[in-house]
């Protein structure tokens, strides 16, 4: 029950060392039956999910030609539109779902169509590329294979973390059922009923007593304020109080918390993020995002450069660059020293700052100049302008 029983990845072999990726979703009846606490886990994971996939899509795929940042045809498919039916966040957002529900995606190619596939068979090999089979995207099966320099082929980690997590998981599903089990009877009405035998020596007062047992009290203790008439013979004695602490909730809480705790620690992430702490938000926001989001990204453009431009042509210049600077949120009012010393400093122009804080760059020539105060000087200026001083 509960954790014990996974979302399964299901990873099964083939002919020789085919593996077929795919995912069996759980449903609402296997969810009933679990006690509930599957919903833990799946809340744990998605939200790891959704807050990558998130950061992901805030991310610009640029472009490059030759070393320049252009705009054309694969800036549009990675930003704006991959296929017919998906925008770039839709299609991004799967991607990541996949990448980390089965720790690899497939991309491939259809009609000038970037589609991501739900489930897919794959035989490796040493030398050769390897191939792809079975690929299906929504209720589409290819009748073809595609090979290794075909596709986008995106591989998580050699570790599948979300089957690590699978014990924790287990562990974590008895104590929250023993927990939730043990608030409910504590909220319990449990108490001794002594009757007369001699009133259930008759058919018609035996069925009375099954009623009472059955209807009665079961309606009883199920309102907020009732009356049980009791007949000679019969006699009730409580022998346990409710307590309405709140030490039951906070213990299924906690437990649910750690869950989240070292679901987020898996994923590469800072547990703040997850459990809704606003204490050092930006130094976990800047941890997400120098072990997380950044590997992540690396992984993703090292895979659309070698199949997309090939070694010839990154050499020359050619290119794409997953920039997660615009990740995070930026305060105009809180940096505005800041973008006053980037730009005096000659570092950044102003459409380099206009770019990174999510403002439209300036038509003019000069937004694309270099300005630099005459606060700053070379060492050689600086002694020459003392020397010329003292000399004079």
């Amino acid at each position: 029950m509960g954790f014990a029983a996974p979302l399964k990845r299901i990873l099964e072999k083939m002919t020789g060392e085919t593996q077929q990726v795919g995912v069996k979703e759980i449903t609402a009846e296997e969810a009933g039956s679990s006690g509930g606490e599957v919903y833990v886990r799946e809340l744990a994971f998605w939200a790891c999910v959704n807050l990558i996939a998130n950061a992901v899509s805030k991310c610009e795929f640029k472009t490059f030609e030759r070393g320049q940042e252009v705009k054309k045809k694969n800036y549009y498919r990675w930003n704006i539109s991959p296929n017919l039916n998906q925008s770039g966040s839709v299609f991004l957002h799967k991607l990541i779902a996949q990448l980390y529900r089965h720790n690899e995606a497939l991309v491939i190619d259809s009609g000038g169509q970037m589609l991501v596939a739900d489930s897919f068979c794959r035989k490796p090999y040493a030398l050769l590329d390897d191939v792809f089979s079975q690929v299906q995207v929504g209720d589409f099966s290819f009748s073809r294979s595609f090979l290794q320099s075909e596709v986008l082929y995106f591989r998580l980690g050699e570790k599948d973390m979300r089957q690590v997590t699978a014990g924790i998981y287990d562990a974590y599903s008895r104590l929250i059922t023993y927990t939730m089990e043990s608030y409910q009877k504590s909220r319990g009405t449990k108490g001794l009923l002594k009757v007369n035998s001699s009133r259930l020596n008759k058919e018609e007062e035996r069925a009375k007593f099954e009623n009472l047992l059955k209807n009665d009290f079961r309606a009883l203790f199920s309102a907020d304020n009732a009356v049980l008439p009791l007949f000679d013979g019969y006699d009730f004695e409580p022998i346990a109080s409710k307590t309405y602490s709140n030490e039951g909730t906070r213990d299924i809480r906690a437990m649910v918390d750690d869950v989240l705790d070292f679901t987020a620690r898996g994923f590469g992430l800072p547990p703040a993020l997850l459990n809704g702490s606003v204490q050092d938000t930006d130094k976990a926001i800047d941890q997400a995002l120098t072990f997380c989001l950044d590997p992540l990204c690396t992984m993703l453009a090292e895979e659309i450069n070698r199949k997309t431009y090939g070694e010839e042509g990154f050499l020359v210049g050619d290119y794409l660059q997953i920039d997660t600077k615009a990740v995070k949120h930026v305060d105009l009012l809180s940096v505005s020293a800041s973008v006053d010393k980037l730009i005096s400093s000659g570092a950044f122009t102003i459409n380099d700052i206009r770019d990174l804080v999510g403002e439209p760059k300036i038509p003019e020539p000069w937004a694309n100049e270099h300005y630099m105060t005459k606060n700053y000087a070379t060492i050689a200026e600086a002694l020459a302008q003392q020397g010329g001083g003292e000399t004079g």
